[in-house]
């Protein structure tokens, strides 16, 4: 077991920082339609993730990977859930509903937990049994008080909690799986915005030079978190990692409540400190087992 460093620490502290941040990005963008956005957040992430694989001279494991058959059909649907979780995020920051972002942030790890019990056979601790239940309770008052469920929230969770259990399967490095799931998104990226065009529904074709920047900016703004977080994770525990990657939703919620003033009253009042504790429980459960695995290394050799 690696111990955490300086440097693994500095890069997934920058990546957390920019994925905690982009509210302000794409409300830049609110005026401009949720699929276009996507499609030019894969247009341009292209060229920034293949330049990086030239770069680190990683290229033969994507050929490799557009050769294989078993590759792609798992690089679609990884593609296809990682598209979905992009355009829901997206949608609930142009319209106003950055604290359901947040909420399905907060659920994503607690939900990967019960995914691992149901899909994998894991045990859960009744720490972790008490996370879980906290979080399905909070969707409860949720949906009673408005009626429906929170969709944007749990589609987040639906998705990305998918998104990281097939990723899993996929055998290349991080970059090399994003650059595979970007040009595999590309083909229908290019195809929309073609469509946009010849129907005359393409925003950019009358979009000024700041918003050209912002829209060009979308590919840099997905591609080199995700390239900071994969060095940032060979410096640090998987247990660090996944305690400080609850400073993302925090700092949305944060965003949301005092910059972007969406009302936190009723429900929300209940659901988030529900949340707030299924969080410290899920913090809890990690920090318990970092500590036996630590004792576990310290223990002298049996002789």
């Amino acid at each position: 077991m690696h111990e955490d460093t300086r440097r693994g620490f500095g890069f997934a502290a920058a990546a957390f920082l920019i994925w905690g941040t982009l509210p302000f990005y794409f409300k830049a963008l609110a005026h401009v339609p949720t699929v276009e956005v996507i499609a030019h957040r894969v247009v341009w992430a292209v060229p920034v993730a293949l330049g990086v694989l030239i770069w680190l001279g990683r290229t033969a494991d994507l050929r490799a990977a557009l050769a294989s058959p078993r590759m792609l059909a798992m690089g679609f649907v990884t593609a296809a859930l990682i598209s979905v979780n992009w355009g829901t995020y997206v949608w609930l920051i142009q319209s106003g509903q950055a604290m359901e972002a947040a909420l399905g942030y907060y659920i994503n790890p607690i939900f990967s937990v019960a995914l691992g019990a149901g899909l994998l056979g894991d045990r859960l601790s009744l720490r972790q049994w008490g996370a879980v239940g906290l979080a399905v309770a909070a969707v409860v008052v949720l949906t009673v008080e408005a009626g429906s469920l929170p969709i944007g929230a749990l589609l987040l969770v639906f998705s990305w909690g998918g998104y990281a259990f097939f990723k899993r399967a996929l055998p290349i490095g991080p970059n090399q799986g994003f650059a595979l799931e970007a040009l595999i998104l590309l083909p229908f990226a290019l195809g929309y915005l073609l469509w946009a065009t010849w129907s005359g529904a393409l925003f950019a074709a009358q979009a000024g030079a700041s918003d050209w920047m912002l829209l060009v900016g979308c590919g840099v703004i997905t591609a080199v978190p995700l390239m900071l977080y994969a060095h940032g994770a060979k410096g640090l525990q998987l247990s660090t990692i996944a305690i400080a990657g609850y400073t993302i939703p925090t700092l949305i919620f944060l965003i949301s409540l005092f910059f972007f003033n969406e009302p936190f009253e009723g429900a929300r009042q209940v659901a988030f400190p529900m949340i707030w504790v299924a969080m410290v429980l899920y913090i809890w459960e990690v920090l318990r087992k970092r500590r036996n695995m630590d004792a576990q290394v310290a223990l002298p050799p049996k002789t």
